[in-house]
């Protein structure tokens, strides 16, 4: 017999969006790793308020609501009010009530600004590595770099003397002309710099992102954004490597890019032995046989290339191959809160293996 299609318009319901999401749900674990960090992040994040005025939007429920907008790749804030104004899963995750209204996209974009700085990305993703704590390799690290394209067009890279308005007709035709980070900058995001990461691909006002990365399970240990320039990379894995060691014996994998006489050096002073890939094209490596006869130098060949899975998840998932914030802080605690994000995805995944 054929059902009748009635149309309601009205709709009372008595099941509660925590019995919509179904038990399996991967967000369900996750939900329940990120209640565990707000909850240390509390004192924290009441220190960013003021304890009087008008109620603003709670922060967990701000951090929340941005990890579902990374998770499901929302581009932005318009229609991440959308989906959470019908989709119950959303609503479920970020703590709403069925019948709550949701934020004005502009006020939402407002509340947000206050939680913009590497100090809570960067607390929010150590709490995240506490609960990783039993997945995590102490002794064998990889570290590599990427770059994020700003929010800046090439049209903005003016010269820095260049008095306003000054322009003309040649703002809408730069070409032929030679331009430099030392003479150029750009008006709409000016720490932006112009970089290209090889030979013979195009430069784009960028920044570089860097991740160190435990081999064990891929997971990301420490991230850095930094100013697109020539010895950036390098000098951003020392830096993690330094605040990595403590004495006792690390390695560290990572592409030719990292084989140079000087950074090598560097990491045997810190105690750590660089198992970079060797680039002898036309030149000698800055690590032999000593170090390249050790079967851990294979297996950290081997393991270094996941890196890549979370540049290429954080770009494609998680929307960094163009980064929507100006300025080298705001993308840094975008970048930091992404890979945070991505440790989440890969620790449900551990955690349900574990379980199988």
């Amino acid at each position: 017999m054929r059902g009748a299609d009635q149309k309601q318009e009205a709709m009372f319901s008595y099941v509660s969006p925590e019995k919509r999401v179904p038990r399996e749900h991967p967000l369900r674990v996750i939900r329940g790793m990120v209640d565990t960090v707000l909850k240390e992040m509390s004192p924290r994040l009441a220190r960013l308020y003021a304890p009087v005025g008008r109620p603003s939007i709670a922060p967990e429920r701000l951090l929340r609501a941005l990890l579902l907008q990374i998770f499901y790749s929302v581009r932005s804030e318009r229609l991440l009010m959308e989906q959470l104004d019908y989709n119950l899963l959303f609503r479920w995750f970020v703590g709403m009530e069925m019948d709550e209204p949701v934020w004005d996209h502009a006020v939402f974009s407002k509340n947000r600004e206050r939680l913009l700085n590497e100090e809570i990305a960067e607390a929010f993703f150590q709490r995240v590595l506490r609960i990783a704590q039993p997945y995590l390799s102490d002794e064998h690290f990889t570290v590599d770099g990427t770059l994020i394209e700003a929010w800046a067009s090439h049209k903005s890279f003016r010269p820095k003397d260049e008095k306003p308005g000054g322009g003309g007709s040649r703002e809408a035709n730069f070409h032929g002309d030679r331009r430099s980070n030392e003479t150029h900058q750009s008006t709409t995001d000016p720490e932006a710099r112009l970089y290209k990461k090889t030979k013979g691909s195009e430069a784009k006002l960028s920044y570089l992102g860097h991740g160190l990365m435990e081999n064990r399970h891929g997971l990301l240990v420490k991230t850095r954004v930094t100013l697109a320039e020539g010895t950036a990379e390098r000098a951003a894995a020392l830096a993690m490597a330094k605040k990595m060691a403590g004495g006792k014996r690390l390695t560290l994998a990572g592409d030719k890019n990292y084989d140079t006489r000087d950074f090598v050096r560097a990491l045997r002073r810190l105690r750590v032995t660089p198992h970079v890939a060797q680039n002898t094209t036309n030149r000698s490596s800055a690590i032999d046989a000593r170090t390249t006869r050790h079967a851990g130098y294979a297996v950290s060949q081997q393991k270094r290339k996941r890196v890549e899975q979370s540049f290429g998840w954080m770009k494609m998932i998680g929307m960094l191959r163009k980064v929507k914030l100006r300025g080298r802080q705001k993308v840094g605690w975008l970048f930091t809160f992404t890979g945070a994000a991505y440790n989440l995805m890969r620790l449900q995944r551990l955690q349900a293996q574990a379980e199988t």
